[in-house]
């Protein structure tokens, strides 16, 4: 029994064009993620794993693209394999189908290797540019949503025992937002 051609595609951020991945590849089943491969927990990717069977081929445009930890792209190919499911990663042409090939797994290690290295120096260039963002005086996350004047006078106003979530719905902010207002050090 033949299985099925299932396809599974990644990009980072919604923004991002999936087109050029598993172009012209003839696939049963397509499943596409928009969010970071940092770790497993991508609904898409689950659905995936759910809806693959023995003897169906999963194709990766990259071994990236299905993960950036070394150790999560180990878990999930093996898991699959044992599963009688084959990978392939076109970008690299490897297949991995639970036969051992020791060049396909040194070429899948060190390739595994490069996407969670690369990942870490993605992290390391985004600490470092908020850094110096900081170093600048701008505002880094969500401003905030009250001045210290309003913050203050909310203070005093829940002090003289009004209603919290009128005063929140007044100021236009969350009841939780009020309540770590009231709670902070500041």
């Amino acid at each position: 029994m033949k299985g099925q051609n299932v396809g599974y595609i990644r990009v980072s951020s919604v923004d991002q064009n999936t087109a050029r991945q598993l172009d012209g590849i003839e696939l049963n089943t397509t499943f596409e993620d928009h969010c970071s491969g940092k770790d497993t927990n991508r609904p898409q990717l689950k659905a995936c794993l759910r809806h693959l069977r023995k003897g169906d081929q999963l194709h990766v445009h990259s071994i990236d693209r299905l993960a950036r930890s070394l150790k999560d792209l180990q878990t999930l190919v093996e898991d699959l394999t044992e599963q009688g499911i084959s990978i392939q990663f076109h970008k690299e042409n490897l297949i991995f189908t639970g036969d051992s090939n020791p060049m396909h797994k040194l070429m899948f290690q060190m390739m595994g290797a490069f996407a969670e290295f690369e990942r870490g120096m993605i992290r390391e260039r985004q600490r470092e540019g908020i850094a110096a963002a900081r170093k600048q005086g701008k505002q880094i996350g969500a401003k905030p949503k009250l001045s210290s004047e309003q913050m203050e006078e909310l203070k005093d106003r829940v002090a003289a025992g009004e209603q919290k979530k009128a005063l929140a719905q007044e100021y236009g902010v969350s009841r939780q937002t009020l309540y770590n207002l009231l709670t902070s050090k500041q």
